[in-house]
């Protein structure tokens, strides 16, 4: 699903990549981003990428921007709809109440709706934000954004949920990733390791002992981050061993 987001690129830049070679380079990227940070994978590999493909650096960036931008709105929506109505039980400890917790949720949940506002109603649809061009899109490509995004953060609470065995209601484990997500790209630390982990802990202890919540989360980074990156790494040699043998053939 995620390699589907920079078709939405696609759609709005007018490049003609093929379906297939768009996917390619999302899923490569994505798997390195998940693993190395967002740097390494979600932007340096889809400009060499999509530089190998004839993309110019400016499509490039709007395909990324449109990219990073539905993936963030949907977790805004979705983060913000289970914070405001099932906000997960905090320890005494955390610096944050239940209360904040659900009002922090309500304005989240305000970033994607005004979004969408704009793309409905706003007669402006050219805008200036710190130097940057941000061309609004009509309403439905913003919902297509957002509808995808959410999908595909309910998509990875669905593999938590399942590797918990259910063992805590959906809403929960969904409320436990959400933290968790936000706390690595917070802490900076590549694949989120032992943030994720913390979180979890901290927050579901209470109702799974943290040797199984450990054995959880380590095979949910096999499936959502090892297996995929293996996958990846294979599918980028090939195409970087493509591209040498192209060269050379040029070059002679």
């Amino acid at each position: 699903l995620y390699s589907c987001f920079d078709l939405l690129g696609r759609a709005r830049t007018g490049h003609h990549i093929g379906t297939a070679r768009v996917m390619l380079t999302t899923f490569v990227s994505y798997v390195f981003n998940l693993n190395f940070g967002a740097l390494i994978g979600g932007v340096a590999f889809r400009y060499r990428l999509y530089a190998r493909l004839g993309l110019d650096v400016a499509k490039t960036s709007e395909v990324l921007a449109i990219s990073m931008t539905s993936n963030w709105l949907g977790y805004a929506l979705l983060a913000g709809t289970v914070f405001a109505i099932w906000p997960p039980a905090l320890s005494p400890d955390w610096p944050v109440a239940g209360g904040a917790l659900r009002a922090l949720g309500a304005a989240l949940i305000c970033v994607p709706l005004a979004y969408a506002a704009l793309c409905a109603w706003s007669p402006r649809r050219v805008m200036t934000l710190r130097g940057h061009r941000l061309v609004l899109p009509p309403l439905r490509f913003a919902l297509l954004q957002l509808a995808m995004a959410t999908l595909n953060w309910l998509l990875i609470g669905s593999v938590i949920y399942v590797l918990l065995q259910q063992r805590v209601d959906f809403a929960t484990a969904l409320a436990a990733l959400l933290v968790a997500a936000v706390a690595g790209v917070i802490a900076h630390v590549p694949a989120g390791l032992g943030v994720i982990e913390a979180v979890f802990v901290a927050l579901l202890s209470a109702q799974i002992p943290a040797s199984e919540l450990l054995a959880a989360l380590l095979l949910y980074r096999g499936i959502y981050y090892l297996a995929p990156l293996a996958i990846g790494v294979v599918l980028h040699l090939a195409a970087e061993a493509r591209g040498a043998k192209t060269h050379l053939k040029a070059w002679r």
